[in-house]
């Protein structure tokens, strides 16, 4: 069992990373929210010594395509964009655990689970 389970419960973690930010990340990226693909989500998966893991999900929107080349790039993207945030995420997951120092993060490269769904590894530091 996991040390952090319960901490980061799927309420805790729609307060990380809220439903909203998938429709303000597209209405920046493309002008209409209605635009986007998919809709992003953060899943906890564990963790090892001083690193904490996580998925951001990228799930298919009805009636769209979650296509590879769509998602595959995304990595770079996530990592520099204000709207999805990665650094305030991580040190919202150090302020949850109280280990505020040191606080790094790693993305890792887009997986296809399904054709609905697509994850990008998170790896936050806490050391």
């Amino acid at each position: 069992m996991s040390q952090y389970a319960d901490i980061f419960t799927q309420e805790k973690l729609k307060s990380l990373f809220p439903a909203t930010r998938s429709n303000d990340f597209f209405e920046a990226l493309f002008g209409d929210a209605d635009e986007g693909s998919y809709d992003i989500s953060l899943a906890y998966t564990g963790e090892s010594q001083d690193t904490v893991k996580f998925e951001l999900h990228l799930k298919q929107r009805p009636g769209c395509c979650l296509a590879c080349n769509l998602t595959y790039g995304l990595p770079q993207v996530f990592s520099r964009h204000p709207i999805i945030n990665i650094q305030g995420v991580a040190e919202k997951v150090g302020e949850a655990i109280g280990k505020t120092d040191n606080v790094s993060w790693k993305l890792g490269m887009t997986q296809e689970k399904s054709k609905q769904l697509h994850i990008i590894p998170l790896f936050i530091s806490l050391g």
